[in-house]
């Protein structure tokens, strides 16, 4: 009986623990997109993102418009609330990135192709925001220090086009 009621309590430790420590840490979430705002027009802010994006020498494999999508599905699924007033995101790679981040860890293909969008939100008319998917950091030394050399790619594509 007493083992019972050790592990009892030692199940109830443990719950508070872990949830104490879910409380404190930091969500995932927050740090796997990162964006940029700009005042402008919509139009303007995606032509100087793809400007960006190839001027330095990478290819857009895929230029999906999420904000039709989402104006044309909305009655499907019951929503007639809109949410952009225009909303786009690009997938691309550099070809020398992506294989020194595969040569380090072949999981790295997880974060590949790279991941940036721009929106304009109906209830922030005027501000654009571009962002992008952060490729994190994991594995070792050579897989953290390429998955940054990426990071710092995206990241100044991004502040270039807010400058």
């Amino acid at each position: 009986m007493a083992y019972s009621r050790s592990a009892g309590l030692l199940s109830v430790a443990v719950l508070g623990l872990a949830s104490a420590l879910a409380m404190t840490a930091p969500s995932r979430a927050d740090d796997s997109i990162k964006t940029f705002s700009k005042k402008g027009a919509f139009a303007d802010v995606k032509t100087d993102l793809t400007e960006t994006i190839v001027n330095r020498g990478l290819k857009i494999d895929y230029n999906g418009n999420i904000g039709a999508m989402l104006e044309r599905t909305g009655a499907d699924v019951g929503s007639t609330k809109p949410v952009y007033k225009g909303a786009e995101f690009f997938t691309f790679c550099s070809a020398k990135l992506s294989r020194v981040m595969m040569e380090a860890d072949p999981m790295n293909l997880g974060s590949c192709p790279y991941v940036m969008f721009i929106y304009e939100s109906v209830a922030k008319p005027g501000e654009v925001t571009v962002g992008y998917r952060v490729p994190g950091s994991r594995g070792d030394d050579a897989s953290k220090k390429s998955l940054a050399e990426v990071e710092a790619l995206l990241d100044g594509i991004a502040k270039e086009v807010v400058k």
